[in-house]
């Protein structure tokens, strides 16, 4: 019985151990990059909106061009939150054309320094381009009130 435990074990451990698959080397290897790729220039990737008050809506048109020589598709545009909303044209970018990002930051619900991120995805050499809104959203002067509760 000993004999045939210890026959089951050595069966199982070589049986495991060649049902391992090898390294793969394509993570070693880095991909070729493709020299006519698209390629996202921003004018500006950071937007300072100043000092506003907490409920006020900032909007910013981020404008970029295709550098590249492929057309340019945006897949996807992300704000950091829901106060952060993207909007984006949908349809490719020639080599050489312009487009913009317009985002719009709610700012109710928040207060004192504020610094929101816009994440770009696209098929451009620079696949991921991180783009901010950031400033100071001031705190609502305190409502006066009488002795009742009720507001002066």
């Amino acid at each position: 019985m000993k004999k045939l435990i210890m026959f089951a074990s050595l069966l199982f451990i070589v049986v495991s151990t060649n049902a391992q698959e090898p390294k793969s080397t394509t993570a070693e290897t880095p991909a070729k990059e493709n020299k006519n790729a698209a390629e996202i220039k921003f004018d500006v990737e950071t937007y300072d909106f100043g000092t506003i008050k907490q409920g006020d809506k900032v909007s910013y048109d981020f404008a970029f061009t295709n550098t590249g020589k492929e057309p340019l598709i945006i897949s996807n545009a992300q704000g950091s939150c829901g106060c952060t909303v993207p909007q984006w044209t949908k349809e490719p970018i020639a080599k050489s054309s312009k487009g913009t990002i317009h985002v719009e930051f709610n700012s109710a619900g928040k207060m004192w320094m504020q610094d929101k991120t816009v994440t770009i995805s696209s098929n451009a050499k620079n696949p991921q381009v991180v783009l901010h809104l950031k400033g100071n959203v001031e705190a609502p002067a305190p409502v006066k009130t009488d002795e009742e509760g009720n507001k002066k």
